[in-house]
């Protein structure tokens, strides 16, 4: 969103529910428009619970009078209706996950009536996402993985432009290896950090857990002894545990993930599971290791495979300068040209799910 603004900066914001506390100055000085949806007590603390509203949310939404819509998308956002002239280009982070991926709520706690309602949620969200799947008209991927999901799921093409990553804080961090593997991101299930924690534990390797969630209590029991869990940490102390890491383990699906090109730009190789959008930023055999196979023991093999490895931490950051914030604007701006459309004179609305 922040690049968008970079952009288009006197874009209005569209989205369901707004709490200004937590973002930028550049964000909360933007105008930003919320649905009704903002209006119900505890909208900002409870609005995952909102999902069965979130598509008559963003319909609700009077796009009329702007000549580009850009969505941030990866759940409704691209459901709003736009008048005939308008272009609409929805920038997709994925079709919605949990909806079309039959896995993506195994390992939830889930109650017996949730059990029991969730199949009939899930069809009337699939029905609702493919019906609004044909109003944009562009669609951008941001990974060859989301373009293949896209051209599965709602049978469009779409153009790939990879998600700025602000590399810059990263590149100017010493790696000094310590011998330690990271895994760094949310503790929920899809994120699969009991794998990272499995092979860990099996092959004796140390292993240094960044992040919370819900999946944390859940995960000690599977910890080795050299398994630490640091919780959630700030920027400062990110940076010096990436310094000292010997790998980051990455090994959820991820539709394409930062944290992979932010080990690469403090000179971090990734091992990361290969069927998923790690395989746009991690060069196998070059920047990191890509595996097959989602189990423990193709993790634990590929750990092995690694450390007959070297990596050049200079190569590493190289690439993942390919991914910084001013990339991703030029290819967006190039889209926009191809389009035919120049810089729209009148006002630019950029709805999101959350702003």
């Amino acid at each position: 969103m922040l690049q968008l603004l970079e952009l288009f900066p006197d874009a209005d914001i569209y989205t369901s529910v707004y709490d200004p506390e937590p973002w930028p100055a550049a964000i909360r000085r933007a105008r930003v428009h919320t649905s009704f949806l903002d209006r119900l007590p505890g909208a900002t603390r409870y609005y995952p619970r909102l999902l069965p509203l979130m598509n008559t949310a963003f319909e609700s939404f009077d796009l009329d009078g702007y000549d580009l819509v850009i969505s941030s998308n990866h759940a409704c956002a691209k459901n709003v209706i736009t008048a005939p002239a308008t272009l609409h280009v929805c920038y997709c982070h994925t079709p919605m996950r949990y909806a079309w991926d039959p896995g993506f709520m195994d390992g939830e706690r889930l109650g017996r009536a949730e059990r029991v309602l969730l199949p009939f949620l899930l069809s009337r969200l699939r029905r609702q996402d493919l019906i609004a799947s044909a109003r944009p008209d562009v669609y951008v991927a941001n990974s060859h993985h989301v373009a293949t999901r896209i051209q599965k799921y709602y049978r469009r093409d779409s153009r790939v432009i990879h998600p700025p990553v602000d590399v810059e804080p990263f590149l100017a961090t010493a790696h000094r290896d310590q011998g330690y593997y990271l895994f760094l991101g949310r503790l929920v299930p899809y994120k699969r950090a009991d794998l990272a924690i499995a092979a860990s534990a099996r092959l004796d390797r140390p292993l240094k857990v960044v992040g919370g969630g819900r999946s944390e209590g859940d995960l000690g029991a599977l910890a080795g002894p050299r398994t630490e869990f640091r919780g959630r940490v700030d920027d400062a102390a990110l940076a010096g545990l990436l310094a000292g890491a010997r790998a980051l383990l990455f090994p959820g699906e991820e539709d394409f993930g930062m944290v992979p090109v932010e080990a690469q730009a403090a000179g971090v190789p990734v091992i990361a599971y290969g069927h998923s959008g790690a395989r746009d930023s991690v060069i196998d055999g070059v920047t990191g290791v890509l595996y097959d196979g989602g189990g423990v023991d193709e993790l634990c093999d590929a750990i092995l495979r690694f450390e007959r490895m070297s990596f050049d931490a200079q190569v590493l950051r190289d690439h993942a300068q390919a991914f910084a914030p001013k990339h991703f604007r030029r290819r967006l701006v190039e889209l926009l040209l191809e389009t035919g459309k120049e810089a729209p004179s009148r006002p630019v609305a950029a709805p999101a799910r959350r702003a």
